[in-house]
């Protein structure tokens, strides 16, 4: 353990090893491992910061817990002398990230890009520090590129290295349509880099391509420094298969309430949930490696590790109170067979066929289903089971449940 000091800070003390094992904690792969020591080192031994390129392009209205994997890492580069640089690709994004893409994306447009890239600065500082991030733009230097700059930039690159993407090459030969502009993405992505002078770039897997450019295009625009890639997992969503998408709806969105977020976490596999604790949890590894043990010897049920889990989480983006609450909250309707706190309410005209009104509260998707579900002695009207279809309700308020965990008020009027 070295201590040092820190332009006119107090004495730090710093353990070299200790920040690379925790730095290296659930990451897929470092290129360029050397450059991260050095960088570190001189924070702590000549109190220079560096700089930590993140880009994201919005074209969704909400980050999800799939993104809070990369921001996690910052926020643990930024204790340890990391600028993160947080860019909003609001020109990128009207082209669309080919990767991983069988088809060409539908551009985008430009309110909806600025719209979603004001969410997005809302919610990073939910995990990462405010008085350490520069959110930047890359319109900014790509909107005055211009048209030989751009034809510059694409001479540094060949179409058969572009063809080297298993993307590309799969759609190559499925005879599927790619624009010159999803050529452009990767290159373009790069070229931020140049601009930014980043020492570091960190993204998910998928990106490694994109990734690389950088470091490329740094050198072949004499930047003066060559970034190293830090690579993340992708975080597999709520379905246990696929990566969190907010298209597939397996995400967590970060401002989703904390009683959802704590719902939703409970609900993952249990061999997910290790995934999980080492992605998203503060849990040092020691305190991770120790509760499988205990859960593979049979003396801590998986659910009490899930819910040592989700209190975690929960706590991460609101606070301890509130993931108390949540799972206070969680217990009362899901172990006790409880009402919840909060119970939706609906008004619909007198006389109210049951029927009619399982759908107007949205408790049964159709009038078969309403039916099925009657049958099935799954319906309860003020916690008394129902077996008449053609039920009528006259003026008054009613409590309706649907099984265990569907539950609505109805005001008949």
């Amino acid at each position: 353990m070295t201590l040092i000091k820190i332009k006119g800070e107090k004495m730090a003390e710093y353990d070299l090893n200790s920040i690379l094992k925790e730095l290296n904690r659930g990451i897929s792969e470092i290129i360029g491992i050397e450059r991260v020591e050095e960088l570190i080192k001189n924070y702590y031994e000549k109190g220079n910061r560096f700089y930590v390129k993140i880009g994201m392009d919005p074209t969704a209205s909400d980050l999800h817990l799939g993104h809070s994997v990369v921001l996690k890492k910052l926020a643990f580069l930024q204790q340890h002398g990391a600028i993160v640089q947080f860019l909003i690709g609001d020109f990128t994004a009207q082209i669309g990230d080919p990767t991983g893409k069988s088809e060409t994306r539908k551009k985008l447009d430009r309110n909806t890009v600025l719209k979603n890239a004001k969410t997005y600065q809302d919610q990073v500082f939910k995990i990462l520090d405010k008085d350490r991030t520069n959110i930047l733009f890359n319109s900014e230097w790509l909107n005055r590129l211009g048209a030989t700059g751009m034809i510059e930039l694409a001479s540094t690159f060949s179409v058969a290295r572009m063809l080297e993407r298993d993307d590309f090459t799969n759609r190559f030969k499925n005879e599927q349509p790619i624009s010159i502009s999803e050529f452009l993405y990767p290159l373009l992505q790069g070229y931020d880099s140049v601009c930014m002078k980043s020492d570091i770039e960190i993204g998910g897997t998928d990106q490694k391509f994109n990734l690389l450019m950088g470091r490329q295009l740094q050198r072949t625009y004499n930047v003066g420094k060559e970034q190293a890639v830090m690579m993340m997992p992708l975080l597999v969503g709520l379905d246990g298969t696929n990566k969190m998408s907010k298209s597939l709806g397996n995400y967590i969105g970060i401002t989703e309430n904390a009683n959802d977020m704590y719902a939703k976490i409970l609900s993952i596999n249990d061999e997910l949930m290790w995934s999980w604790y080492e992605l998203l949890s503060s849990y040092s590894l020691d305190d991770i490696n120790l509760f499988k043990k205990l859960v593979q010897d049979g003396e801590l049920h998986p659910k009490v590790a899930k819910e040592s889990l989700a209190m975690d989480i929960v706590t991460k983006f609101y606070d301890e109170n509130s993931a108390l609450k949540a799972k206070e909250e969680f217990d009362k309707v899901h172990v006790n067979n409880e009402a919840p706190s909060e119970i939706k309410e609906f008004t619909i005209s007198s006389p109210a066929w049951i029927v009619k009104a399982l759908m107007s509260c949205k408790l049964a998707v159709s009038s078969s289903d309403a039916r099925r579900l009657i049958r099935s002695n799954a319906v309860s009207v003020d916690k008394n089971k129902i077996a008449d279809e053609q039920l009528q309700l006259s003026s008054g308020n009613y409590f309706l449940q649907v099984g265990k965990k569907k539950f609505a008020k109805l005001i008949v009027k």
